[in-house]
């Protein structure tokens, strides 16, 4: 197989705005690919303007946008220059539905748009970009809005992403995509999609897009295989991550198993045959417990290109980690009293998510206990089908008496957090909540922030430079 040109390092896709413009654009510039994460951009935007856009790098990113009017009335609608007073809380957006009106794509388009025009600004380094399959909802627009800005790569998990080939396709030449729209509840004849049109935004006469390559992130041989042969289009190669690595993970094959902290128990089938996954001649790159030097050449003998790794950077000094969480996980560090758990039902997707215990955030019962349910953002609301036939969402992390009213289990809401409000606190865009109260964060990383206190050798802070030396030695 040819690697030549294609990166050996893909910095990973962390969370809500970790992996932020600036590290990504750090991690280009050092000949590897960046990677922004591409979840909740619309509202980390926004929320950046209510904070003053301090740097004034949104604005002048949203200078470069196709069109100014989208812009300006952004600007219009959610730019303060003061900045938020103390306790006041955020304006939202509307959650997304199946069907939202052209204002709600519109916002979408021009957050993935900044996002990734600031990661590629001066320098010809590659960016690519991070979805879940899972937020199904933002999907088409998020891909639009990134590929006007030039993305190179697209990576998805969390789901089988096997339209969005063909939907990128489609893209790049200003042309109508859509994908299925996966709905909970009794089948029905007719199939749902989510559909988005781009000549309603962008008018004109505009060259194609280029098209930015796929790759699929993958827990299984099967599902690369499915993928490279039945994928609606070209899928240019695999990440293949596996169950030690941060954020969601795919759950154990077969019958359930947790072990006495009870964290699902993974076995020889979780694991995937890299020579297997060679023999379909696409280029891969191994995900998981890779943040050590001479995984590269580990991944290269069993016939990948190179290593995906997230841990490592998440705490760099370029990542987007309030600096509080950032400095108190690495003195755990430190000290050896880190810990890292993968919880069976924090998510509300049902995948198991890691989770690092620190004191302030979600994983400290008395904090969880304390916050008062609310659904606010909808990232990962599922839609169902109601009985009247028309589509509901629910979210088991919402209000539980609002999930039961829409049909949901009691068990079902046991034990879930609200990533979408808690991710954003991880990067200080925590919403109040009146008298004080702000939304906690919760931290993932995968198992080898565990080892982290040999990297740093003494160090309480590094750069994404820093971490790329490391891992080329």
């Amino acid at each position: 197989m040819d690697v030549d040109g294609l990166p050996e390092i893909i910095q990973g896709g962390m969370g809500i705005g970790v992996s932020s413009w600036p590290l990504a654009r750090a991690v280009a510039q050092q000949g590897q690919l960046g990677v922004v994460s591409g979840t909740a951009l619309d509202n980390l935007l926004v929320r950046r303007l209510q904070d003053g856009d301090i740097g004034g790098h949104i604005r002048r990113a949203m200078e470069a946008f196709p069109s100014p009017a989208a812009a300006s009335e952004t600007l219009r609608n959610f730019f303060n220059s003061e900045g938020r007073e103390e306790g006041e809380p955020y304006a939202l957006v509307p959650m997304y539905r199946q069907a939202v009106d052209s204002a709600r794509d519109q916002l979408t388009i021009l957050a993935n748009f900044v996002e990734v025009w600031l990661a590629k600004e001066g320098h010809d380094g590659t960016v690519g970009i991070n979805f879940l399959s899972k937020v199904q909802m933002p999907t088409l627009p998020s891909l639009y809005g990134a590929m006007l800005a030039g993305v190179d790569y697209v990576l998805m998990g969390a789901g089988i992403p096997r339209e969005i080939p063909g939907a990128l396709d489609s893209l790049a030449n200003h042309e109508p995509a859509s994908i299925r729209f996966d709905v909970a509840g009794p089948s029905e004849e007719k199939e749902e999609r989510l559909s988005f049109d781009p000549r309603e935004f962008i008018r004109g006469l505009i060259p194609s897009l280029t098209r930015p390559k796929f790759l699929p992130i993958i827990s299984s041989n099967s599902l690369a295989t499915m993928l490279a042969r039945k994928a609606n289009g070209r899928v240019d190669g695999f990440v293949v991550e596996g169950p030690t690595a941060g954020g969601h993970n795919a759950p154990p094959r077969g019958e359930k198993r947790l072990n006495e902290r009870g964290e699902p128990v993974y076995g020889e089938r979780d694991s995937v045959d890299l020579k297997k996954l060679a023999k379909l001649g696409l280029p891969f790159w191994v995900a998981g417990g890779t943040g050590r030097p001479g995984t590269i050449k580990e991944a290269r003998a069993d016939g990948g290109v190179g290593i995906q790794v997230g841990t490592l950077f998440a705490y760099c000094r370029e990542s987007g980690l309030v600096e509080g969480l950032k400095r108190s996980v690495l003195e755990m560090c430190s000290r050896g009293e880190v810990e890292v758990k993968t919880e069976d039902r924090a998510s509300p997707t049902g995948f198991p998510f890691k989770t690092v215990d620190v004191q302030t955030s979600l994983t400290c019962e008395e904090t969880y206990e304390s916050r008062k349910r609310v659904c606010d953002l909808g990232y990962l609301r599922v839609p169902f089908r109601k009985d009247d036939g028309n589509l509901g969402y629910r979210c088991p992390a919402e209000p539980v008496r609002t999930f039961l009213a829409k049909g949901g289990s009691k068990e079902d809401t046991e034990g879930r957090k609200c990533l979408c409000n808690a991710l954003l606190a991880n990067v200080g865009h925590a919403q109040s909540r009146g008298d004080g109260v702000e939304e906690a964060p919760l931290l993932t990383s995968g198992d080898d922030l565990k080892t982290l206190k040999e990297f740093l050798g003494g160090r309480d802070s590094y750069t994404a430079r820093d971490v790329i030396d490391y891992l080329l030695s």
